[in-house]
């Protein structure tokens, strides 16, 4: 299942019915899992762990070493978890000392000319588009989705089932179940679309949705909105959810309506 043209080290671990298409490079310290293909072209290099059943298209680069004048040549990571599809030209770069680490989870898709760098942990379930460019240490959190041409700054967290719009400058924080867009990048509703189809109930949606109205929509600060849906809203987990993200976030969310 290695095609002949293909540059495959003697000391990568492969597993069972790995395809390794031609002109592929796969480094010395690799795994791939069981049932994985890497495509033409494709460059797997040192220190990267790819999970089973992953598709790596022509062109993408997964390892590499961190665009970082801090790093020093830590043995740090990349790991693609299972089921995960990496499109055309994605590059993936190795983690720093922040957190040895870069991270893809499982069932993810990363669209053609995707950048994540160094020390970013995507979650599963999450679809980054076309051209999206990820800067360091930023988490990603399942079933996120960036559109297309969308580039976010360092440190930010974007939430579990939130979806960012086509072409957004993502500089702050995005809170899970919203929908943002506009520039500056704003709130402008929950996703409630992504949430029916992953089975949450009109009754779940409608009180994140409550929330999120004093939050963004009623003109409170951020601060007298937090303590408004703490003594107001029902206790849920989709309420401590959102008060914990946001009070967590040390360079603020994203701004409302």
């Amino acid at each position: 299942m290695i095609s002949p043209l293909a540059s495959v080290s003697t000391k990568a671990k492969l597993g069972k019915n790995v395809v390794v298409s031609p002109f592929a490079t796969i480094e010395d310290k690799v795994e791939i899992g069981d049932n994985t293909w890497i495509g033409p072209n494709a460059v797997i290099m040192n220190y990267t762990k790819i999970g089973a059943n992953c598709k790596i298209f022509p062109g993408a680069v997964i390892g590499a070493e961190p665009q970082d004048l801090k790093f020093k040549g830590e043995e740090s990571t990349v790991e693609i978890g299972n089921n995960t599809t990496i499109r055309e030209f994605v590059t993936i770069h190795r983690g720093t000392l922040d957190k040895m680490t870069t991270k893809v989870g499982d069932n993810c898709l990363i669209m053609a000319y995707v950048h994540i760098a160094h020390d970013c942990i995507i979650g599963n379930n999450v679809i980054i588009a076309n051209s999206v460019g990820l800067s360091g240490h930023i988490t990603i959190e399942d079933w996120a989705i960036i559109e297309g041409m969308s580039a976010a700054q360092q440190f930010i967290t974007i939430g579990k089932h939130s979806f960012v719009a086509g072409a957004s400058l993502i500089r702050k924080s995005v809170p899970p179940y919203v929908r943002c867009a506009r520039e500056p990048l704003q709130y402008i509703g929950v996703n409630s679309v992504g949430l029916t189809r992953r089975g949450f109930t009109p009754e779940q949606i409608k009180q994140i949705e409550d929330i999120y109205r004093i939050i963004y929509v009623k003109g409170y600060n951020l601060q007298n909105a937090l303590e408004i849906v703490e003594k107001e809203i029902p206790d849920s987990v989709f309420k401590q959810e959102i008060l914990t993200f946001i009070r967590n976030q040390k360079d603020g969310v994203i701004k409302g309506i």
